[in-house]
């Protein structure tokens, strides 16, 4: 099952995991009017190495988890597929939502 990327993530945009992703499944792009990162569930091999470098835990290791998302990541994946890859934000830089927090 292929790992999410969560509505935490919509307006944070870390882009701290796809440095770790081995097979290149994570891409950029813009939902709702904010920026988002999404996980194609086509390509992700459930290898974990993005779930501990997101920081604010955007990241779900099976669509069960967040159904909703999981289908909104394979929705997304055609357009996003085709953006260009982004600077990576820091990792201490604060989160932009109030209900996001730093993993510690």
């Amino acid at each position: 099952m292929p790992y999410v990327i969560t509505e935490k993530c919509l307006g944070e945009q870390y882009a701290t995991c796809v440095s770790v992703c081995p097979v290149d499944c994570i891409h950029p792009g813009e939902y709702q009017g904010q920026p988002f990162m999404i996980i194609d569930p086509e390509t992700c091999i459930d290898c974990g190495q993005c779930l501990p470098e997101c920081p604010i835990n955007a990241i779900v290791a099976t669509v069960d988890e967040d159904p909703a998302y999981g289908k909104i990541n394979a929705d997304l994946t055609a357009e996003f597929k085709t953006h260009p890859k982004i600077p990576e934000r820091p990792k201490g830089d604060p989160p932009h939502k109030p209900t996001n927090k730093l993993v510690q």
